[in-house]
């Protein structure tokens, strides 16, 4: 005897509740979602978010869950977006579940409107992460997501980096449990138990990038070559991403290794950069990259391509990519966020310690009487002290940053050199150069660091009265 129609209905409605469930406990256990207890789930109110919040509602008891509903009104689609907000609100109701809402306004937003949003989002998570309100956010990205995601960022230009798609768990606390679920077995999960949705107008509308991939040309390519493309994408992102867990360690090792931070930026030697295997030596551009610019958006193999050209290049250059600066001077390359140089001039203390404007130095002056109890041999002529005749170096002192065309004599050279030319025999970096501290008086140069006191007032043991200069770190 074989069930009625109806109940055929119920059985099938029921395996297609049950694939859902059991896939999303498998990838919560198998990415340890869930040790944390409170869980903010995002709801925007489309097909993906609700079947998220009614399966959590599920699982809830077994992870021993703690569910709150999260939405943010972008405030994009006028009363679409009120509407949706309104649904999402009562559905949080109807669960007995709290209800935190996040109006955004994007009126004012300086680049694209996705990065505008993206970013309010995440505060507006990180928000209620930091003030212990919530240990988890949780998204409701699918395995479909995934494949579009892998294949947008193919077709941009990404590494095996990119194509590691949507991480199932990230280290600021949003994890995915729908990210090996079809979209299609949501939609079947949402039907079986006649559960209500809202769609999205925009998400028709093909003039945006992913819906042109997720309505023309995933179709496209199931149909004319590959009719599990979702899945195999899927799986393009699985593998990468298990690559990427490795290469997150060894890249960190390699950057304790190679890379310096200095007053802001990151340098690394050219010769150490250029030593390593061509898929190190970019993975390491990367990193310095992220570290400076805080991501990777914006980044494509061209810069980092640019990057290691820059660095076989005997000499020096820039390249520029965006919101970073990488020069190379010597066998030095620098990372570093793009400044404009500015020029600062000061009347230092005197005596006593005054900061030198952009660095972690204090350029200390001190005046003293040439008595029995000092002699010039304890004034050393070194990178960090010189002395100078009081009396001839006459007038006021000035602090200031080099300029091009700035020259003088230092002791123990035969005849006046441009500073350009001393930073070069010492090979100092360009990046120093800008901030480079010189110490003038009658608008001569009486003193710049490392090269020292002039010739013409350094202190001699016939000298009455001694300004002693000094840098002192910070």
């Amino acid at each position: 005897m074989y069930p009625c129609s109806g109940a055929r209905r119920a059985i099938a409605g029921t395996i297609k509740e049950s694939i859902v469930l059991d896939r999303v406990a498998q990838t919560i256990d198998r990415h340890r979602m869930f040790p944390p207890r409170r869980v903010g789930v995002a709801v925007s109110g489309g097909a993906d978010s609700v079947c998220l919040l009614h399966v959590l509602g599920e699982l809830a008891p077994r992870y021993g869950l703690e569910l709150s509903v999260l939405h943010i009104n972008h405030n994009l689609r006028a009363d679409e977006s009120r509407a949706d907000a309104e649904f999402v609100r009562a559905l949080a109701a109807q669960l007995d579940l709290p209800f935190h809402i996040r109006e955004l306004d994007l009126s004012a937003a300086d680049d694209n409107l996705e990065q505008a949003a993206r970013r309010g989002r995440l505060a507006f998570f990180q928000e209620l992460l930091s003030t212990g309100v919530l240990d988890r956010t949780a998204l409701g990205h699918t395995r479909s997501d995934q494949a579009e995601t892998v294949l947008f960022r193919f077709l941009r230009g990404s590494g095996s980096a990119g194509l590691a798609g949507i991480r199932p768990v990230t280290a600021n606390g949003i994890v995915r449990p729908l990210i090996e679920v079809e979209r299609s077995q949501v939609l079947d999960y949402l039907r079986s138990r006649n559960l209500e949705w809202r769609e999205d107008s925009t998400n028709a509308s093909t003039d945006f990038a992913r819906n042109r991939i997720r309505h023309q040309l995933l179709p496209q390519l199931a149909r004319d070559w590959n009719p599990a493309i979702g899945e195999t994408l899927a799986h393009t992102a699985e593998w990468a991403l298990a690559e990427e867990s490795w290469w997150q360690s060894e890249v960190e090792r390699l950057a304790a290794e190679h890379l310096t931070e200095r007053d802001g930026a990151i340098l690394i030697r050219a010769s150490a950069l250029l030593g390593l295997p061509l898929a190190a030596s970019r993975r390491l551009v990367r990193h310095a990259i992220e570290r400076i610019k805080g991501d990777l958006r914006g980044i494509d193999f061209g810069h980092v391509e640019a990057v290691l050209e820059l660095a076989s290049r005997p000499g020096g250059g820039v390249v520029r990519i965006p919101r970073i600066a990488v020069c190379r001077s010597f066998d030095w390359v620098c990372f570093a966020a793009p400044v404009h140089r500015s020029v600062w001039r000061i009347t230092p203390a005197l005596p006593g310690r005054t900061p030198v404007p952009g660095t972690h130095l204090s350029l200390s002056l001190e005046i003293i009487d040439n008595s029995e109890t000092f002699t010039p041999s304890s004034c050393v002529y070194n990178s960090e002290m010189g002395c100078l005749d009081w009396k001839l170096a006459v007038g006021v002192p000035i602090l200031r940053n080099w300029r091009p065309g700035d020259h003088y004599q230092p002791v123990g050279t035969p005849s006046e050199e441009k500073l350009k030319y001393l930073f070069q025999q010492a090979r100092v970096p360009v990046w120093e150069r800008a901030g480079w501290p010189v110490l003038e008086m009658g608008e001569r140069i009486v003193w710049t660091r490392r090269f020292g006191p002039a010739a013409w007032c350094a202190a001699s043991p016939h000298s009455a009265v001694i300004l002693k200069v000094r840098e002192v770190a910070c």
